[in-house]
């Protein structure tokens, strides 16, 4: 396992968290890829780190599900299939209509920072789609979602989001194509964007369902695409 950029400064925070946090984002963005083993001793030796904080880190992504341990094998980066893909953005569209409602209960002021913070996201989206930045249009793309449920200041809504991000953006980036509507996506979330501005709660309510279907329909027929053919398929 070659030792991956950025996981190597490791003070300011309890380590066990920072490791955890770093080798998140490396899952997350396919330096890790799905289905490989992650060596504890040979991490710990890399971050020249003592083997339990690198035990603790693991053991959280585990908890969150992007790790997965084996008995007698090791642990592994989550291999995510197809109906994982469905249960992930089933979750997130339970997340984000609870959200929507709570935004829309919670007054025009709560609504009003939280677009205001959306509409700065999706300018930076429309930079990126503009350049393709693959990378920094998946991170944005979640970035305007979790910031979505984050509106609610529901502490416990966000921490269940923040995993399905995680898992969300593995879906896209692991996938290693473009988002094949790239050039609605700054369209798609600035109607989601209106619409919550506007407090029209059916309307957006029935934007996240289609968001998330749309979503759904890509990641798993860009899966099948690349997906090795069979004899006789």
């Amino acid at each position: 396992m070659a030792a991956p950029e950025g996981l190597f400064a490791l003070e300011g925070r309890p380590t066990a968290q920072l490791i955890a946090d770093q080798l998140r984002e490396q899952i997350v963005q396919g330096i890790f890829r799905p289905g490989e083993q992650i060596n504890e001793s040979v991490l710990a030796g890399q971050l020249h780190s003592s083997r339990g904080p690198v035990r603790e880190a693991l053991q959280r992504l585990s908890q969150e599900g992007l790790l997965v341990s084996h008995r007698n094998r090791g642990v592994f980066v989550l291999e995510l299939s197809n109906d994982d893909i469905k249960e992930i953005y089933a979750v997130r569209e339970a997340v984000e209509t609870t959200a929507a409602e709570a935004l829309l209960a919670a007054g025009a002021e709560r609504v009003r920072d939280t677009c205001q913070i959306l509409t700065g996201i999706i300018e930076d989206m429309a930079k990126q789609v503009a350049v393709s930045d693959w990378q920094a249009i998946a991170r944005l793309d979640m970035q305007f979602h979790t910031a979505f449920v984050s509106g609610t200041g529901n502490s416990r809504l966000i921490r269940i989001y923040q995993t399905l991000a995680a898992e969300s953006r593995m879906c896209i980036l692991n996938l290693e194509v473009a988002y094949p509507r790239i050039d609605a996506l700054v369209e798609e979330h600035q109607n989601l964007l209106d619409l919550l501005a506007s407090g029209n709660k059916a309307g957006l309510l029935k934007a996240i369902k289609r968001h998330m279907q749309s979503a759904v329909d890509d990641l798993t027929a860009q899966r099948e695409e690349k997906a090795p053919k069979t004899s006789g398929a």
